[in-house]
């Protein structure tokens, strides 16, 4: 096992489908990245997915019944793994197949037992607020007024500042604030 849930800062963005969820993560990954760090993330889906082409040698592979295939090039690899009914991999499972890193942010895992930030936008497919029920969320992002239970809320757009939050939430280590001051 590299690293799990406990070793390496987690951080959850958690919403309901359209919440902007994806556009917050790519934003904290750049942002975080900026400041020096080595993010990992773990999206999840709640359809199925393909990460190479139908007609790919690869997804022939997987058609003819392999368990595991690996695709590797010389910029990237991947190994796609069959459940063939085995339940879904919990997420510090997955955790534990990444290598080490500075920050994992997950999107999705809505009921994970993780600190997360929900996400909130006028035009989300819910507006059922997760902060209402679930105490491990400690923050909002919205596109609109929000309130929660006594929680920071963020402008959905300020990615720095919601970065920065993270950070002292989290304890992450020598990370560069939006006002470029090194902190620890």
């Amino acid at each position: 096992m590299k690293q799990g849930l406990g070793i390496t800062p987690v951080i959850g963005i958690a919403g309901w489908k359209n919440s902007g969820k994806t556009t917050l993560v790519a934003g904290l990954i750049s942002e975080f990245s900026a400041r020096g760090l080595k993010v990992a993330t773990v999206k999840h889906a709640h359809h199925n997915f393909q990460i190479d082409d139908a007609e790919t040698d690869s997804a022939r592979h997987r058609r003819s019944g392999a368990g595991e295939v690996a695709i590797v090039s010389r910029n990237r690899w991947a190994i796609v793994r069959e459940l063939k009914g085995a339940p879904e991999p919990d997420l510090a499972e997955v955790i534990s197949w990444l290598d080490p890193c500075d920050l994992v942010i997950v999107e999705g895992y809505k009921r994970a037992p993780i600190p997360k930030i929900e996400v909130r936008r006028d035009m989300s497919a819910s507006q059922e607020k997760l902060a209402d029920k679930d105490p491990t969320v400690i923050a909002i992002a919205a596109d609109h007024s929000a309130e929660g239970r006594g929680i920071p809320v963020f402008a959905l757009d300020d990615v720095a500042g919601i970065a920065d939050f993270i950070a002292a939430k989290l304890g992450v280590a020598a990370v560069r604030t939006a006002a470029g001051a090194a902190s620890s």
